[in-house]
């Protein structure tokens, strides 16, 4: 076939040569894919969906899985080595949202997806805690587990989708792992537990609880509620963990039938030898070492301990020096472990059920909106609370539903506050995360926009860390925005439980510090108020735990929390301050009609832009009507309110306005008491004495002060100086004027016109 093109006047004729390309017929594309598998369950009353063996097929393992409409690609793979050099288990997860998959473009100047979201890298962390403590604890190799969102349902929530899929990855794949698990949303709606409840349900929900859990014991926990009371809470739970047994039984299905051999791997763990010679050598001196409440002390003490140890052993185990360390680790746990489950004694010499010296304190920094300080021993977190224009709320491009939010909290989390140096590059995963769970953890009694028309965001500067940074910016958080004079409904606490197992032993612990979190099996966080839980983040390093254990941590952490809001935090700032900082802006709002939007706004956003540039304010319209008008001076935004208001409403007659004079007739002068809101003054209505020229009285440009009079059969604007002079500044008037403006005269009877022989003394008189 031939092919004619035109370029500057010169003629191309190309030969295309167009050869058929056969199509694979149906038993060839069969056999392509001949270990394609379909697995099909509901969940929550909707269809789930699993598909193995079309896509991603080098993958160690690799399912997609479609809930409802979402659909996600899991994929789990593990290097053939393991990694040199490091003391941790190397698993990354990434979740990636795919705007495709909510018919969006990214908004970003390449148009294509970039770093991840804060919310991608949530969801990553929510799959990670269930699945991480189920690994080897000595396997090195590295595990990269992706789960690629490529269609999204708002009715099936991608990160529980994808952590069944992760699951389901895992669990065929050879890559060594106790799982399977399965995870489950549920809220409460009228009282009534409701599992992965609809995007419309989410609205109305009272919590929102993800739970993670194998066929036996509860992984992981991450909630949002409002205020709910403990049994409430564990009771959904427990139902959630009823619904995720059905789902392991799901997935044990398909590893059956389909799941590949776990591989062996090298193991890590120091020799015993190594270990045994190391501890006969270093316990007592170790257990000296850690018997402190102080960090700096313990540190120092454990600084000799690890030279002379390596000066011994160095040379009787040349090819296990790298693990050396691990088994001073090792030997740190063991002897944390035994006091605590043997003895009853902790570290720092508390009690299991004490917490450590607590103090708060507001008002640190003079120029910020509101600041509060909250330490708990060698933790201290300071808190500081900034307040914006309802525009400077943050805007999401994600695939959620939400696009905006006016209440942020973010955490920071310096190396000086552990005693290191190391350079800053920005918020890591577990700073998103703190900071999301502090975030969560206030958000219920965060007033409404239309209570409080500010976007809020608070920065929780960690000062220094020693266990429950996150609890703390909790409490720091709720003292800054009370002094900031934020109308929070109620003060919220956190704190954090941790817990120690063997076999059938447990025991419970509040207020752990780093050695007990490092050690430990658990760290339990708890937020809320006196009435009831708001958040809730638990990870584990075991399988899990029983509901026993999950119900002795709720019972402790609601006592620790009341006593911290009680004996400290109240003590310290009652209540949210009347009045806020002088450097706050100062924010008033409204409501108009959505028609009258534009008119406000002006041709080319000229209307608005000249109330901002007069009154020295900022003014954020939203789509519904509501108006929201900012300054730090409060008087211009009342000003920038009244004009806004006279835009939008018809003047009131009777009404006293300010207005700017713009024209001058014979007759009179033109007045504009708003952008686009101009009236007449009747020469007769320019003054309270008689008016012979306008010029006389006003000029272009003079502000005055007008009322408005009934509008005239030609629904003209019509206003009086005379009136307002006399309603406002007390004038009298030299004599009676109708409120009706004057005709002017026709001419006529010139000599017997009594009120021309009254003006002449007048007249004479100015």
């Amino acid at each position: 076939m031939n092919r004619v093109f035109f370029q500057e006047n010169t003629v191309f004729i190309v030969k295309i040569r167009i050869q058929a390309v056969e199509i694979k017929n149906n038993s060839e594309v069969k056999e392509m894919f001949e270990g394609f598998k379909k697995y099909e369950t509901t969940l929550a009353g909707r269809p789930f969906v699993v598909e193995v063996g079309k896509m991603a097929q080098l993958a160690g393992g690799s399912c997609l899985v479609r809930y409802g409409e979402t659909e996600i690609l899991c994929t789990a793979t593990m290097a053939d080595k393991p990694r040199e050099g490091v003391d941790f288990f190397p698993m990354s997860i990434d979740f990636e949202e795919k705007l495709y998959s909510v018919g969006k473009i990214p908004g970003s100047f390449q148009r294509r997806e970039g770093k991840a979201s804060d919310k991608a890298v949530l969801c990553g962390r929510v799959i990670d805690r269930p699945i991480r403590p189920l690994f080897p604890k000595d396997m090195r190799n590295d595990v990269g587990i992706v789960a690629t969102v490529m269609s999204v349902d708002p009715d099936c929530l991608p990160e529980i989708t994808a952590m069944i899929g992760v699951s389901i990855a895992l669990s065929i794949s050879e890559i060594p792992w106790a799982g399977p698990i399965a995870g489950v949303s549920v809220g409460l709606i009228d009282g009534e537990y409701v599992m992965n409840p609809t995007a419309e349900q989410r609205e109305k929900s009272e919590m929102a609880v993800t739970v993670a859990s194998t066929e036996d014991l509860i992984a992981m926990i991450e909630a949002g509620a409002n205020e709910i009371d403990n049994e409430t809470m564990f009771n959904g739970i427990m139902a959630a963990h009823e619904v995720n047994k059905e789902m392991v039984a799901f997935i044990k299905g398909i590893q059956a039938e389909i799941g590949k051999a776990k591989v062996d791997f090298p193991s890590n763990d120091p020799s015993h030898e190594l270990y045994e010679a190391i501890k006969e050598f270093a316990i007592e001196d170790v257990k000296l070492a850690l018997d402190t409440d102080d960090k700096r002390i313990r540190d120092e003490r454990l600084r000799p301990i690890y030279a002379a140890v390596h000066e011994k052993f160095d040379e009787l185990f040349p090819e296990e020096v790298a693990k050396i360390d691990d088994c001073l680790y090792k030997l740190q746990k063991f002897i944390v472990r035994r006091w605590l489950l043997d003895e009853g004694k902790r570290v720092d010499g508390r009690g299991i059920n004490d917490m450590r010296p607590l103090h708060a304190e507001v008002d640190l920094l003079t120029r910020v909106h509101g600041s509060g300080m909250f330490t708990r021993g060698q933790t201290q977190v300071l808190t500081v609370t900034t307040l914006g224009t309802i525009g400077d709320a943050q805007l999401l491009d994600g695939i959620d539903e939400e696009e905006s939010k006016r209440y942020i909290h973010h955490y920071n989390f310096p190396a000086y506050s552990v005693g290191e140096t190391k350079p800053s590059r920005g918020p890591g995963r577990r700073e998103i995360g703190h900071g999301a769970l502090a975030e969560r953890a206030l958000l219920p009694v965060i007033p409404s926009v239309e209570e409080f028309p500010y976007t809020i965001r608070l920065v929780s500067e960690v000062l220094s860390s020693n266990g429950s940074t996150s609890q703390a910016s909790i409490c720091g958080s709720t003292l800054s925005l009370m002094a900031a004079g934020v109308p929070i409904k109620a003060p919220v606490a956190g704190i954090s439980c941790g817990l120690v197992t063997e076999g059938d032993r447990f025991m419970t612990m509040v207020d752990i510090q780093g050695l007990e979190d490092f050690f430990g099996d658990m760290d339990f966080k708890v937020g809320g108020t006196k009435k009831g839980i708001t958040a809730i983040q638990m990870d584990t390093k075991v399988h899990g735990l029983t509901p026993e254990i999950v119900k002795e941590a709720f019972e402790k952490t609601y006592v620790a929390r009341c006593k911290i809001l009680d004996e400290v935090m109240l003590p310290c700032i009652a209540e949210p301050r009347a009045e806020l900082s002088k450097y706050a802006p100062k924010m008033l709002s409204t409501k108009i009609d959505v028609e009258k939007i534009g008119d406000v706004i002006g041709k080319q956003g000229k209307v608005i832009q000249k109330i901002c540039a007069e009154c020295d304010v900022k003014i954020d319209i939203e789509d519904d009507g509501s108006v929201f008008v900012s300054s730090t001076d409060l008087d211009n935004a009342k000003k920038a309110l009244d004009i806004i208001h006279t835009i939008a409403n018809d003047p009131e007659v009777g009404a006293i306005y300010k207005g700017v004079v713009t024209r001058l007739m014979s007759f009179g002068a033109f007045v504009e008491i708003a952008p686009g809101k101009e009236g007449m003054v009747h020469v007769s209505h320019l003054d309270v004495k008689r008016v012979e020229k306008v010029e006389d009285v006003v000029n272009v440009g003079d502000e005055i002060i007008v009322e408005v009079l009934p509008i005239d059969d030609q629904g003209r604007l019509n206003l009086s100086r005379r009136n307002a002079l006399i309603k406002v500044e007390g004038l009298v008037p030299e004599n009676e004027v109708s409120d009706e403006p004057r005709k002017p005269r026709q001419g006529g009877n010139r000599g017997g016109d009594r009120r021309n022989n009254d003006r002449r003394p007048r007249r004479n008189h100015d």
